[in-house]
């Protein structure tokens, strides 16, 4: 064969084109199962982080095992579903929130922390830039904020970003979602040295704005998805 023929030139590239895609393909292949599983430790740290817990350096598994106490699939009519698409852990809000109120399946994790029932939902919207998520965690009257975890994809460094860090995140504890007659009412985040009339509120981010703004919407859509179970419960805490 003439090596120095273009045909010989093409072959030799496609033959290694594929052998470089079948290398890729395996490793990828091999490696699936791995990226899962960190995907998933991840979410686990990222809900206990709404609970106040330190994950750094722990076993998130076992402090799931430790403080999860019930995972529940509910809709927006304060009904546990009893047999959802797929388990709460695995549900992907961004496709629930997508679909009409009535038909989502919402995810609800229940945790025990000192001997105290949280509440934990999950958090989906829109930043600046992307998207951003979080958790919520609740104490056991459904109501005062016992804990936040926020994220994002690509919101800028210094400014919108600071959703992520745990000054931002610390505000929002002990803040109420309810009003006196149990009415969903969400959380306000306002412009430093403003209020916000008839709403529980924390200071937004000097300089990002739109990403704060991006946070109480957030706050507002997936709260209010639960609302009717808000509702339902006791002053004492006890959902009927």
């Amino acid at each position: 064969m003439n090596t120095n023929n273009n045909s010989y030139t093409l072959l030799y590239a496609t033959v290694m084109v594929v052998i470089v895609a079948l290398v890729l393909a395996l490793v990828s292949g091999s490696l699936k199962d791995i990226q899962n599983t960190n995907v998933e430790l991840d979410k686990m740290k990222q809900i206990l982080s709404s609970l106040n817990i330190d994950t750094e350096g722990q076993d998130a598994k076992a402090l799931w095992t430790k403080y999860i106490t019930e995972e529940q699939v509910v809709n927006s009519n304060a009904e546990v579903i009893a047999s959802p698409a797929v388990k709460a852990f695995d549900i992907v809000l961004k496709k629930e929130l997508a679909k009409p109120l009535e038909k989502r399946e919402l995810p609800l994790f229940v945790a025990n922390v000192d001997g105290s029932k949280k509440y934990i939902i999950s958090l989906f919207g829109a930043g600046l830039w992307g998207p951003i998520w979080g958790y919520i965690a609740l104490n056991e009257d459904m109501n005062t904020i016992y804990g936040t975890y926020f994220s994002h994809s690509s919101e800028t460094p210094g400014l919108g970003a600071e959703i992520a860090l745990k000054d931002f995140q610390e505000k929002f504890i002990g803040k109420s979602i309810l009003n006196d007659q149990r009415e969903f009412m969400s959380i306000a985040i306002v412009k430093p040295g403003q209020t916000a009339e008839g709403l529980d509120y924390v200071d937004g981010i000097s300089g990002g704005t739109i990403t704060s703004k991006g946070v109480e919407k957030m706050l507002q859509d997936c709260l209010g998805q639960y609302a009717a179970y808000f509702k339902q419960s006791t002053v004492g805490g006890t959902v009927q």
